[in-house]
């Protein structure tokens, strides 16, 4: 699948003032994929202040939503000065509230101090094997993780190498597609220590999901070029995980951060899928 589907996601309909409704992608699960749902938030909230830039994005996924019925979002300005705005957004299916979140937007201002972790000392993209591309995004594993693979334990780390070939270079698109890459790992890194558990039991023996997610943007960057994607899971317990990564260009800047807070647990009784399908949420 070519990056177009993706960024067709992302060209919302106007339906009134701050309001917008958008279509889904169907990865094939049922549900929309949470990454999806961010990226469109987040353009959705950059369209109410154009001459700002998004500075962090909070929200908390509180419903799944299908993919076969439009989603309808809303945007409400909280605050707009000349060098700070505050936005919340919502993203609905008819009754159903499925992520609320809350942007910060900011005119930067000129650097009065500066500092920034280094960059994992890791070999590039090219020392590692190409993932199949979805929705034009490639991704490369650093030592080839399979986080799919229950029998292979490592530490509560994971590195991907990450772009987006051809994606137009304004800072809204590239912020938009690097949340939607950002959903996608931080349950299978917490996973990653534990033996006989891995992302492909996810919503088939293992009921996991996304609770909340934060994104806070550092520097302007291109999505079409590669970024390092470094997670870490420093605490899962009590049914839920918590992960954070930096993101780093191929130079080294570190342009963005993120954290996630995620549910990993068994099935309620009787709630587990049978026959090893998939469950909907």
């Amino acid at each position: 699948m070519n990056l177009d589907e993706l960024l067709a996601a992302l060209e919302l309909t106007p339906a009134g003032e701050g309001r917008f409704t958008a279509t889904s992608i169907d990865e094939g699960h049922g549900v929309v994929f949470g990454g999806q749902l961010l990226a469109q938030a987040l353009v959705a909230g950059a369209a109410a202040m154009p001459a700002k830039e998004v500075k962090s994005m909070h929200t908390a996924f509180v419903r799944g939503a299908a993919v076969d019925a439009p989603l309808e979002i809303e945007v409400e300005v909280l605050h707009e000065g000349r060098a700070m705005g505050t936005a919340g957004i919502s993203i609905r299916q008819g009754e159903r509230l499925c992520t609320r979140s809350t942007m910060l937007l900011h005119a930067p201002d000129p650097d009065l101090v500066r500092h920034q972790p280094a960059m994992p000392a890791v070999p590039g993209p090219d020392s590692w094997a190409a993932r199949p591309d979805s929705h034009g995004w490639e991704r490369r594993f650093v030592d080839d993780v399979d986080l799919g693979d229950p029998a292979l334990v490592g530490p509560a780390e994971l590195s991907v190498w990450s772009r987006f070939p051809g994606a137009p270079d304004d800072l809204t698109t590239s912020q938009a597609l690097l949340a939607y890459a950002s959903d996608g790992f931080l349950i299978g890194t917490a996973m990653r220590p534990h033996d006989g558990f891995g992302q492909a039991q996810a919503h088939v023996s293992i009921s996991t999901t996304v609770l909340s997610h934060t994104l806070t943007f550092h520097e302007a960057f291109a999505a079409g070029e590669w970024l390092l994607l470094h997670h870490e899971a420093p605490y899962a317990g009590r049914g839920r995980g918590y992960g954070r990564a930096d993101v780093f260009t191929a130079d080294g800047r570190l342009v963005a951060s993120y954290v996630q807070e995620n549910m990993i647990r068994a099935f309620p009784d009787g709630q587990a899928p049978s026959g090893g399908a998939r469950a909907k949420h």
